[in-house]
């Protein structure tokens, strides 16, 4: 990626002429329509941002200053539902007809046939290089837990976390159908105690199974037994039928769940009934959800059949949750493998097909904040906000607003962390060719 800041930056330098999402800087910085670029310089010194000044309004005497010429810059970003474990099969295991079933046949075979402790790590790792040059601080990934796939994929997990921790914040949420519990009820405790110990999120794929109110208040209880926050899996089909997204709804507000609830995909609820909806926005927002689209894999997968136009879009309804005061976010989901053939962990790609799929233009307004702020709070973490005292982990873009930046998402652009320029590339597909035995696919 081309660059736009010098090669080298001193300890001490500002950042002059920045347009800036007035919604991504502290209150006290906003002026005006907190929607709206800003026009700011940044001091940053030994890794901190010291001072947020309105642009022209202080003289920094001898201290270097870069021009960016009314140059977008924003925090770095935060990826709150991926798949780091199943990334980067698709060369040795593509979905044969592009389907949902067609994924979750080849997954479940690849998983069982080279999953191994050294498989897993090389593509979780990839993914991370990935995330990170392309501006990720933070980044949540769903961990497949059936057994004994928890006993290799979690330790693993653990480890990148803490050879992580000073590059990307990782999390981990563990995934299994919850049709589990119909023929092995004794898995919730062994799979939370799992997800204790790692320091994880509990979580599952919610169908219409019979018993599942029974299911999903197993799983709160285990959850609140242990103080970890939820991650569901929700109504991943155009089926109008499955409204696994109310349950939910009303099993925390019957379990008086005060942890943190993340649901994504939810795209049946897209086709359903009016005064369905609202009644099951309405719960999702008392019972404190949060909701994160996927939309790049969505549109891949939904209402496909061979020889036949997709007639919708797969995505949930962000405008009407948000407008009911549901936070929301969009997401990487899936990359290179069967649920998705494409990505590459780039959040501003994300964004940009977002706003496109989602039609979150016409204000764009402050939908940044879906993988800024908003994921950021899911998460509990300080990533996707510019803060005087914060780490200067910043995005520099040559784009001067909106209309370029979503025009051409992979333009220019520096990441800084804590002041530093990234200097590392993305990584070559072929470091992975090893572990496929006739190398890359050309599929």
């Amino acid at each position: 990626m081309a660059m736009v800041l010098p090669e080298t930056l001193g300890a001490r330098f500002v950042l002059t002429n920045a347009s800036v999402p007035g919604c991504l800087l502290p209150a006290g910085f906003q002026t005006g329509d907190t929607a709206d670029l800003q026009k700011v310089d940044l001091e940053i010194s030994d890794g901190t941002i010291v001072k947020i000044f309105p642009s022209g309004s202080t003289a920094f005497g001898d201290v270097p200053c870069v021009d960016l010429d009314d140059g977008m810059v924003l925090p770095t970003l935060v990826d709150v539902h991926t798949h780091l474990d199943k990334g980067h099969i698709w060369s040795r295991k593509p979905n044969p007809d592009g389907t949902f079933a067609g994924a979750l046949k080849a997954v479940g075979e690849d998983r069982v046939a080279n999953w191994t402790p050294e498989d897993v790590r090389a593509r979780m790792e990839f993914g991370l290089k990935c995330a990170y040059v392309y501006g990720t601080s933070a980044l949540r990934t769903h961990i497949d837990s059936l057994p004994p796939q928890d006993e290799v994929s979690w330790p693993i997990l653990c480890e990148l976390r803490e050879d992580w921790k000073d590059r990307i914040e990782l999390q981990g949420s563990c995934l299994f159908g919850i049709d589990r519990l119909e023929i092995e009820p004794e898995y919730l405790k062994r799979i939370a105690d799992r997800v204790d110990e790692s320091g994880g999120l509990l979580g599952s794929v919610t169908y219409m199974v019979p018993n599942l109110e029974k299911h999903l208040d197993a799983i709160f209880q285990a959850a609140m037994d242990r103080g970890l926050d939820l991650d569901f899996h929700v109504d991943e089909t155009k089926d109008v039928d499955a409204k696994t997204l109310r349950a939910i709804a009303e099993a925390a507000i019957r379990a008086g769940f005060e942890g943190k609830i993340l649901c994504g995909h939810c795209c049946s609820i897209a086709r359903q009934d009016s005064d369905y909806v609202d009644g099951t926005l309405d719960l999702v927002a008392r019972a404190g959800i949060s909701v994160v689209s996927l939309p790049m894999c969505n549109m891949y997968l939904q209402d496909r059949e061979p020889g036949r136009t997709p007639r919708w879009r797969g995505v949930t309804l962000l405008h009407e949750m948000r407008a009911r005061g549901i936070p929301v976010a969009v997401a990487s989901d899936n990359t290179r493998d069967p649920f998705y053939a494409y990505g590459d962990l780039d959040l501003l790609e994300v964004y940009s097909q977002a706003t496109r799929i989602l039609q979150l233009d016409h204000p764009i307004g402050d939908w940044i904040s879906t993988v800024s702020t908003s994921p950021a709070q899911v998460m509990g973490s300080a990533s996707g906000q510019i803060s005087q005292g914060g780490n200067a982990d910043l995005i520099v873009l040559k784009a001067r607003n909106w209309s370029e930046l979503l025009s051409r998402p992979r333009g220019a652009r520096d990441v800084l962390r804590k002041g530093i320029v990234v200097t590392e590339e993305l990584p070559d597909y072929r470091e992975l060719d090893g572990l496929f035995k006739n190398g890359s696919s050309q599929s």
